[in-house]
């Protein structure tokens, strides 16, 4: 009896056809080609990772054959730091930045490089530890809009709006997934103009791929075998990728549909959207050099609890109590907590930049306006006039916080607000309501006309006159049962309720 072995089968390369180097010829004589058909603007989304140097390079070499006189067309070079990128990754990308536009005056091409940031009222400490949302999770993924979609969307807006249309240069491929191949055969058949898909989410911006069809292989044989054009080593790229088990890069996210870093080989640290960051993971075991990233790890995984309702409000954002199969939904964290995952985050800091090596003793995992952002929404947003950012500052990290006075008038020294929490003792509610109600008087007071003030005490009442959440879950089923409506929301709308509040 015999027994037929089958044998895995090769993906079809995009150099099988015509070779390695003629296909790479073709590749870039498409490009010029493209460039020079009009005047429109190019925006090339670099990412540091395996795809995106590919289609760089691409358009580098391209451009670097034309003369002098017909390289007229600017070509815009975009990377969105998150903020919470890998380290590792990050400083690779913002050193290749500086290194592609100094090569690009240098060899007289019109390549501008950008390192794009979210707002500060956008970033992930602002959002989680400011206001309070909790970790994302896959049902409110709150963070790919504000980190990764709006600061390129608004960059690539702009030079729409400037000069008319964009064309973006991805390194998007259709061996990514079974998914991303067939997006990009829809949108094939509704191209414009020859090579050019429309992008859904970017009115009068068109997309250029010029490597959808490479496999993951084809991809690496193009970076190992032809040079970076900007002097950056494609070999230690590659020894990057390697110190990580998953496969994948962090793509120029333009809409929601595009995979998010969770789902990718370099991704933001504090990703969790995947069950176990195992790049990281990965690449301290790989190197005892990067052991001191493991305060990062530890970090990471506290954020990433199943059930954190112990760290969370009773109460949504807006002060109401919904309910959920006779449970109150959870809304954000609670005080206690977000001056915790502050401390934390300080001494992960602090620490690293005392025990790791020379390259991150500078390394700012929490910038100074964003402390003052957290701040200004702690005091001014959620009446926490104790002020505590710069007392948490000062013991994590072991010396005076740096940020400026506030301008408020605090309604309540030091010391009379430890007397005041003497006298609440375990009655946090009231205490809130209490330090609430005495800080809208405090800013009513040097106004003219107090407009609004009754209306918000009674927000502020309303908000905290519950003994407990027990009283709070009892009240909640009595006004349902009097209403005789429904007392549990749409599931969509329990994981996603700062953007669409549902009626208890």
């Amino acid at each position: 009896m015999s027994t037929t072995i089958k044998l895995p089968i090769r993906p079809k390369s995009a150099f099988d056809d015509l070779g390695f180097n003629e296909t790479v010829d073709a590749l870039v004589e498409q490009t010029k080609e493209l460039y020079l058909a009009d005047s429109v603007p190019w925006v090339v989304g670099y990412s540091g990772g395996k795809d995106s140097t590919a289609v760089l390079q691409l358009v580098w070499l391209a451009l670097k054959s034309l003369p002098v006189e017909q390289r007229t067309k600017p070509v815009h070079v975009i990377s969105t730091d998150t903020l919470v990128e890998n380290p590792v990754v990050a400083a690779w990308v913002t050193h290749s930045l500086d290194q592609m536009a100094e090569q690009a005056r240098a060899q007289a091409l019109p390549i501008t490089p950008n390192r794009l940031t979210p707002a500060v009222a956008d970033t992930f400490w602002v959002n989680l530890i400011g206001r309070g949302y909790p970790a994302p999770r896959p049902k409110f993924r709150w963070c790919t809009e504000r980190l990764k979609i709006k600061p390129s969307n608004t960059f690539i807006r702009e030079m729409v709006k400037a000069n008319g249309e964009a064309i973006l240069v991805l390194g998007t491929r259709k061996a990514e997934s079974s998914g991303r191949a067939a997006r990009m055969k829809a949108l094939e058949s509704r191209r414009v103009r020859d090579l050019l898909s429309p992008n859904d989410s970017l009115p009068n911006c068109l997309v250029y791929s010029p490597v959808e069809n490479w496999t993951n292989d084809d991809v690496w044989t193009f970076l190992m075998q032809a040079g970076n054009p900007w002097g950056y080593s494609n070999k230690e790229l590659l020894t990057m990728y390697q110190g990580a088990s998953p496969d994948g890069e962090c793509p120029l996210v333009v809409d929601a549909s595009t995979p998010s870093c969770g789902d990718s080989r370099f991704g933001c640290w504090t990703c969790t959207l995947v069950e176990k960051d195992k790049s990281m993971s990965a690449m301290i075991q790989n190197d005892e050099e990067k052991e001191w990233m493991l305060p990062l790890l530890e970090l990471r995984n506290a954020l990433d609890v199943a059930d954190d309702r112990h760290l969370r409000d009773f109460r949504r954002m807006n002060g109401n109590v919904q309910l959920f199969h006779d449970r109150t939904i959870p809304g954000p964290y609670t005080q206690a907590a977000r001056e915790d995952w502050l401390r934390r985050l300080l001494e992960a800091q602090t620490w690293i930049r005392a025990n790791g090596p020379s390259y991150v003793q500078d390394l700012e995992l929490v910038s100074l306006p964003e402390l003052e952002e957290i701040r200004r929404m702690w005091v001014v947003d959620k009446h926490e006039f104790e002020d505590s950012v710069p007392r948490i500052y000062e013991n994590a990290v072991g010396e005076t916080y740096p940020g400026r006075p506030l301008d408020e008038h605090l309604p309540l020294g030091a010391e009379m607000m430890a007397a005041l929490e003497e006298v609440a003792g375990d009655d946090r509610l009231h205490l809130e309501m209490v330090r609430e109600m005495l800080d809208i008087e405090q800013r009513h007071r040097a106004q003219v006309r107090r407009a609004g003030l009754f209306e918000s005490l009674n927000k502020a009442v309303r908000r905290g006159f519950y003994d407990d959440e027990e009283d709070a879950l009892e009240r909640a089923h009595a006004r349902a049962a009097a209403t005789a409506g429904p007392s549990e929301p749409d599931p969509v709308d329990v994981a996603d309720g700062y953007v669409r509040q549902v009626p208890a």
